[in-house]
C-alpha cells in the first residue's frame, strides 16, 4: 500500500481521519508506524498529501491530515474489456485501475463463460475494493467507473459507436494486418477479447461499429498480460 485511500466516511473532522480494518492492519502491523509518523494519503475523488498519525489504539488509528496535491493525470482510455476468468479479472481489475484507466466496460463475448458472470468480485463492494488496491499501488485517488454489459450485440450496436466518436477504438485481434500503434497519446477506446480471443462475427461487428483490428505479434498473451502490454504500448505515461 503506497497510498492509504480515504474515503468520506473516515473523516471526524476536516483535517482529521479514522482508519480501521485492512488500512489498520497495514499501518500498525507492516509499516509499524508510531505516534508523530507520516504516510502518504488520499482522498477518493481529490487530493493526495500526508497524514501524521495521532493516535493508535488496538483496532484503529487516528491521522491528521494535510491534502494539497493533485493526483496523476488519468490516461485518455475507454477499455472495453471481454470478462476474464474471475481469478484474473480480480486482478486485471487492480491493473487497470493502477495505471490510470477510469472508463472501463465489462462485456459479454462467445468465449465467456455464463458462470463468470456470478463471481462475487462483480460485486459493488469487491469491485470498490480491487480498485481501490490498484489506485493505493499507483497513488492514485480519482476512481474509475466500471460499467457491465452482459449482451455483446446491443453494446457494440447501441453504445460503442458513440464511445468511439469521442475516442477512436482498436480491437487487439492475432492475425490481423496492422501492428498495434505505439505513443498515441490521445483518447482511444481499447477492445481485449476473452481468453481465445473474440470469434470473427464479434471482430466483424466491433469492426463495423469503428474499430481497427490490430496485433501484437505473433506471440499469443493471457488477457492479463496483454492488457498492460498494450496499454504500455498505447500511453508514454505508462513507462513514466
Amino acid at each position: 500500500m503506497n497510498l492509504a485511500l480515504l474515503h468520506d466516511d473516515d473523516f471526524i473532522a476536516p483535517d482529521r481521519v479514522r482508519l480501521s480494518g485492512r488500512r489498520f492492519e497495514h499501518l500498525a502491523g507492516i509499516l509499524k508506524a508510531e505516534p508523530g509518523d507520516s504516510i502518504p494519503v488520499g482522498r477518493v475523488n481529490g487530493n493526495i498529501g500526508t497524514g501524521r498519525l495521532e493516535r493508535l489504539a488496538e483496532q484503529e488509528a487516528e491521522l491528521r491530515v494535510v491534502l494539497d496535491t493533485p493526483p496523476p493525470a488519468p490516461l485518455p482510455l475507454s477499455l472495453v474489456l471481454a470478462m476474464p476468468r474471475p481469478k484474473m479479472f480480480r486482478r486485471v481489475i487492480q491493473t487497470v485501475a493502477a495505471l490510470g484507466v477510469k472508463d472501463i466496460w465489462v462485456i459479454n463475448a462467445y468465449k465467456v463463460e455464463k458462470s463468470f458472470w456470478q463471481t462475487p468480485w462483480l460485486a459493488e463492494a469487491a469491485l470498490r475494493e480491487n480498485l481501490t488496491l490498484g489506485l493505493e499501488q499507483a497513488r492514485d485517488t480519482r476512481m474509475p467507473n466500471v460499467r457491465l454489459r452482459k449482451r455483446f450485440k446491443p453494446f457494440v450496436e447501441d453504445e460503442l459507436p458513440g464511445l468511439l466518436q469521442a475516442r477512436p477504438g482498436v480491437v487487439a485481434h492475432p492475425g490481423t494486418d496492422t501492428p498495434c500503434p505505439t505513443h498515441i497519446n490521445r483518447p482511444a477506446t481499447l477492445c481485449i477479447g476473452p481468453e481465445g480471443g473474440f470469434i470473427p462475427y464479434e471482430v466483424d461487428k466491433l469492426m463495423d461499429a469503428g474499430c481497427q483490428g490490430v496485433h501484437l505479434g505473433s506471440r499469443i498473451l493471457r488477457v492479463e498480460t496483454a492488457v498492460p502490454v498494450l496499454i504500455g504500448r498505447l500511453y508514454d505515461s505508462c513507462a513514466n
